[in-house]
């Protein structure tokens, strides 16, 4: 176990990821290299200002570990870039395309007229047609992005996040003898080698909690818990993914979908893959959905409550809810967590991430300060000193009434 930045941190507050653009944040990569965006003097400075002012919004907020949004994923339908930032990056990959109905997948499949039907017809997937491979001409540069978002933040640490490799897969298709069309064994581990050689560029750079999201062993057991020898093949995927990182805090993020904030299932459980992500996984943290489900699988965690290695992350707020909570509702909702999770295994965060084209800024901010303010009303009860919240400080409040400004406002009439 590599605690580092939540050693000795009694209820971090953190958020999942990304978060909404500024409204004058229009820059895009479009599968450029970020070294080359960077020679363009209007893309370098959206890009650094963009990064230093996500860090600032969630260091007002009160989070203690921050995130930089995922600034570097363009802003396309539904987040597709969330996926296609590595797969536009990495050899051999080519010619984007709509997926034809034989090769959709039918948990990809919805009825016309619905959102979900319009997002999943939308995004354009690329063909595999050699051996996929990172390329060093085209680097995912995370490093890079990484110290942009970091020496923006100052000592508060930042959390770099990544979509997992082996969930890439799920939507590729073979055209080359280098794969079998049915059997993505060889795809998953050669983009797990692909990803790991960057999270290990990103590591040595000094990033201290590396986030990798959405290894899909949660959804194969779920809805495919028969193809046992298939979800053991993906753990090891996913470790060799992460080899390496022996010195970083390692998040494994997982909920059930995020496109525009839209909840892709309905029957969405834990139950079967709790023993692989607490017990299989290398990682030092698991991040759950719990808001969104009204916290119904908390118990699940009871067999394991006095055993945890892991430390978990519960969604205290959802990022599908247009409500800013107030910090007594998110207290409670910590509270409910309590008698399966010890405190100093808990962590607060949101269900999933905010910039998935859905929310914006204004909201995801209010949403945010909700859970520090929360998270010391329980360390109150907890006999523990609450920690700072710039945006809960009264007298760094923008709006003040004129009643506390006499020198240049008006005297209230009353």
């Amino acid at each position: 176990m590599a605690f580092t930045v939540t050693k000795d941190l009694m209820l971090p507050a953190t958020v999942t990821g990304s978060w909404p653009r500024p409204r004058w944040y229009t820059a895009n990569l479009w599968g450029r290299p970020l070294d080359t965006a960077m020679m363009d003097p209007w893309f370098r400075e959206q890009f650094t200002d963009a990064h230093a002012i996500v860090v600032s919004d969630q260091a007002r907020a009160g989070l203690d570990i921050l995130t930089g949004g995922d600034y570097h994923l363009d802003e396309d339908v539904a987040g597709r870039s969330w996926h296609h930032y590595p797969l536009q990056r990495w050899k051999g990959l080519e010619h984007e395309e709509l997926q034809s109905e034989r090769t959709r997948s039918p948990l990809l499949s919805y009825p016309v007229g619905t959102m979900l039907d319009s997002i999943y017809k939308t995004w354009r997937w690329p063909r595999v047609v050699g051996r996929v491979e990172h390329d060093p001409k085209n680097p995912l540069e995370y490093a890079k992005i990484w110290r942009i978002a970091q020496q923006a933040a100052g000592g508060t640490p930042v959390k770099f996040g990544t979509c997992s490799a082996q969930v890439l897969a799920f939507f590729l298709d073979s055209h080359t003898p280098d794969y079998t069309l049915d059997d993505k064994r060889q795809l998953i581990w050669d983009m797990a080698e692909a990803m790991n050689l960057e999270l290990r560029q990103l590591a040595a750079s000094g990033c201290k909690v590396i986030q990798v999201e959405e290894p899909t062993l949660h959804f194969l057991a779920r809805y495919h818990p028969e193809q046992k020898e298939f979800i053991d093949f993906l753990v090891e995927a996913f470790n060799r993914e992460v080899e390496g990182l022996d010195d970083v805090e390692i998040w494994i993020h997982t909920c059930w979908g995020n496109p525009n904030m839209q909840k892709v299932f309905s029957d969405e459980s834990y139950a079967a893959s709790m023993e692989i992500y607490l017990e299989r996984l290398k990682g030092d943290v698991w991040t759950i959905e719990a808001t969104e489900n009204n916290f119904r699988e908390l118990s699940l965690f009871s067999p394991f409550k006095n055993s945890l290695k892991k430390k978990i992350a519960v969604g205290v707020i959802s990022h599908r809810t247009l409500q800013a909570d107030f910090p007594d509702v998110i207290a409670e909702r910590i509270r409910r967590c309590l008698p399966y999770i010890p405190a100093d295994k808990l962590i607060l965060s949101t269900d999933c991430g905010f910039g998935r084209q859905g929310f914006n800024r204004h909201l995801a901010f209010y949403k945010t300060v909700g859970i520090p303010v929360a998270r010391n009303i329980i360390l109150k009860e907890l006999g523990m000193e609450p920690r700072y919240v710039p945006a809960a400080d009264e007298r760094l409040a923008w709006d003040q009434l004129p009643d506390y400004e006499p020198f240049t406002h008006l005297t209230p009439l009353r």
